[in-house]
């Protein structure tokens, strides 16, 4: 039988233990694809045919147990039902294993992430080995959609639910001891002793892992309803219903079967069906394909050790610290040791932090170094400047660190605007220069800028590329041009939004117009969070002559040493790193949310027209993870092609005659509509 199966293989050893391993060949990770699932049902019977004492599920990749459905066939999907159909046969499948009258136990060697998260909820025990990394959970809401093996049944009865709520809507990861913490896994092991612990649970069958019961009791149906009203309150202060229906619908399943029954998983299964065939299903799932296409664009790993960092303000020490966080060792310099000491400082709470989410503080505090006189300039495998945003200072500085580099080491700079072929200019080797431009706030931010002039080597990119994704971050290869792709395109956005200010709307309006479409927030809120001068600098780089009123009012606001959320007051006053906004101003208009949005639009589709990327696609994925442009559109050419371009281009020319020639179409769209 087993010689018949492609994914499993299933085995009876001497101790009347079966052992059910999946290794999907051909592919890096496991996933339950449909071929998967339906090879699973075979073994099903072979393992109630030979009856074994104990059954223990293991993986047989080193990169995880199961990392969830295979994402790929959600564009096979036809319509609602097909969905909802294997939906109930693969839940049947898994509760064919959690009827089993022996002992099971899933071995979990790093990931378990949506389904197969939901198919060792199916086991009586999970056992987990001990790493750092956050690799359980269930993070389908992140697609669209929700678990619908029957997770959304299985992990209350196993958690509670707030605890499966919460795991549920918030899509986030687990790291094992915390799985542990919560009652996800009954066991956390060193990685040579998974086997063993897996056996113990079988012969020794501990009481399995139940809720309090005064955690069962919300589970009630009178006090099931209080709870979801507050959980719907809850999620709507995030993401609206529109826009992001899959949380609403995890918290309506429990409100209407507390996770109980067959009508649970029956309603399960239905809901995920409708889910699926959502746009917003369909765009995630593309933002998915997005973020997997720019951590595939190096064509082979990193070899960087070493990291040294010029310039320790606020990016600078920001970029040391998360590169230190990620194994790379980092010396950073800057002008005067008190300025190094804040940076430091600044770093042990920036560890510390990421401590309280499984990571090791200690470990990354001795992987940065201050280093007043760049004595490792000539050990590091990339020089990155992080310095004050001016040309002279970049270039002076570049032409004293060039003789001093390692023969093969890569010199590169955070700018955010400034041309490489500009600071780049009197070098020895321009080709080793490349740009490596970073968001702030920089653990948050997923994606770098890498940059490149029409000096820079392919061998350099390649290399600046895979250094990008070696610390965890995107890279988006941009052509250099002034304000690149992410500041360009966020340019006229802002300067609309400013332009709305001084026509009268209140700022609350301006961002309730944007967030109303689906950004993250607002405009002017953003504005305040890059920092006025830095968005100040940009302005007077990208915004043209007709921008002059509005960055003369960021200059008065810069002189005044209103800096946005660094200074506690921008065009908001911030208490605690939140915006203090008011709930009186007027709600927006269609016009104005145009505005704002289709000046963005109208930026993107120059971009894409002047080469700044490469294609249509790597245009979108920049500006969802570099702005947060709303991920459920797809991205922003994606949506203007849903919503009709000819459409777009329409709407453009009617606001170029109401407001002005800023808004009339670029000829870009030409390319858009072949």
């Amino acid at each position: 039988m087993s010689s018949a199966l492609r994914n499993w293989k299933f085995r009876v050893d001497t101790d009347r233990i079966g052992w059910l391993e999946l290794d999907c060949p051909g592919a890096s990770v496991n996933t339950l694809s449909q071929d998967v699932v339906r090879e699973f049902g075979q073994v099903l019977s072979v393992i109630l045919d030979q009856k074994p004492d104990g059954l223990i599920l293991t993986s047989g990749k080193t990169t995880g147990f199961i990392a969830g459905a295979d994402i790929r066939e959600f564009k096979q999907i036809s319509s609602a039902h097909e969905a909802a159909e294997f939906a109930r046969h693969t839940q049947g499948l898994l509760a064919q294993l959690a009827d089993l009258t022996i002992p099971t136990v899933a071995a979990v060697n790093g990931t378990a992430l949506g389904g197969g998260l939901e198919l060792a909820l199916a086991c009586a025990y999970r056992v987990a080995v001990d790493t750092p990394e956050r690799c359980l959970g269930l993070p389908e809401v992140q697609l669209g959609i929700h678990p619908g093996f029957g997770g959304t049944v299985r992990s209350i009865a196993v958690l509670g639910a707030p605890a499966a709520l919460d795991l549920m809507l918030s899509g986030r990861r687990l790291a094992a001891k915390d799985a542990l913490k919560m009652g996800l896994v009954d066991r956390v092991v060193p990685a040579d002793k998974l086997r063993e612990a897996a056996i113990d649970l079988i012969r020794h069958r501990p009481p399995l892992r139940r809720p309090p019961w005064y955690v069962r009791l919300l589970s009630l149906p009178i006090v099931r309803s209080w709870v979801a009203t507050r959980s719907r309150a809850a999620v709507a202060r995030r993401v609206r219903a529109e826009h992001y229906p899959a949380p609403y619908a995890i918290i309506e399943l429990w409100r209407r079967h507390g996770g109980r029954g067959g009508s649970a998983y029956e309603a399960e299964a239905e809901s995920l069906g409708q889910l699926l065939m959502t746009p917003t299903c369909r765009n995630l799932v593309r933002v998915f394909f997005l973020r997997e296409r720019l951590r595939g664009l190096p064509s082979r790993p990193s070899t960087a050790h070493t990291l040294h960092v010029v310039g320790a303000g606020v990016m600078g020490g920001d970029i040391a610290s998360w590169c230190a966080s990620q194994g790379l060792r980092v010396s950073l310099q800057d002008r005067s040791q008190e300025i190094l000491d804040q940076a430091l400082a600044r770093a042990q709470k920036f560890f510390d932090r990421r401590a309280r989410d499984g990571g090791e503080p200690a470990a990354a505090a001795t992987q940065l170094s201050s280093d007043l006189q760049g004595s490792e300039v000539s050990r590091a495998d990339i020089v990155l400047e992080a310095i004050v945003e001016k040309l002279e200072a970049k270039s002076s500085l570049f032409k004293a660190l060039e003789p001093r580099l390692d023969g093969e080491a890569i010199l590169a700079t955070n700018t955010s605007s400034i041309p490489l072929e500009d600071m780049a200019a009197g070098l020895i080797h321009p080709g080793r220069m490349v740009g490596l431009h970073f968001f702030n706030p920089v653990a948050r931010m997923p994606l770098v800028e890498v940059v490149w002039s029409t000096m820079t080597t392919a061998e350099t990119l390649q290399r600046a590329m895979a250094f990008v994704t070696q610390i965890g971050k995107l890279p988006l290869p941009c052509r250099s041009a002034p304000g690149f792709l992410v500041n360009r395109v966020l340019t006229p956005y802002m300067l609309e939004a400013l332009r709305a200010r001084q026509e009268g709307h209140s700022i609350e309006t301006i961002d309730a117009a944007a967030e109303q479409f689906g950004m993250p927030m607002g405009p002017v809120e953003l504005a305040d969070r890059v920092g006025l001068d830095v968005a100040r600098q940009v302005a007077r780089m990208l915004g043209g002559s007709d921008a002059a009123d509005v960055i003369g009012v960021l200059d008065s606001m810069v002189e005044n040493g209103h800096l946005g959320l660094k200074s506690g007051q921008g065009f908001y006053a911030y208490n605690e790193g939140r915006a203090v906004k008011s709930h009186n101003a007027p709600s927006p208009d269609d016009l104005l949310q145009d505005r704002l949005v289709l000046a963005l639009l109208n930026e993107c589709a120059a971009c894409l027209a002047e080469g700044i990327v490469e294609d249509a696609d790597l245009l979108d994925a920049g500006i969802v993870f570099g702005t947060g442009f709303a991920p459920f559109r797809g991205g922003p050419l994606h949506y203007a092609r849903e919503h009709g371009i000819a459409a777009i281009v329409r709407r453009l020319d009617e606001l170029a005659r109401q407001l002005g020639p800023r808004f009339e179409p670029h000829p870009g769209w030409q390319m858009l509509q072949l």
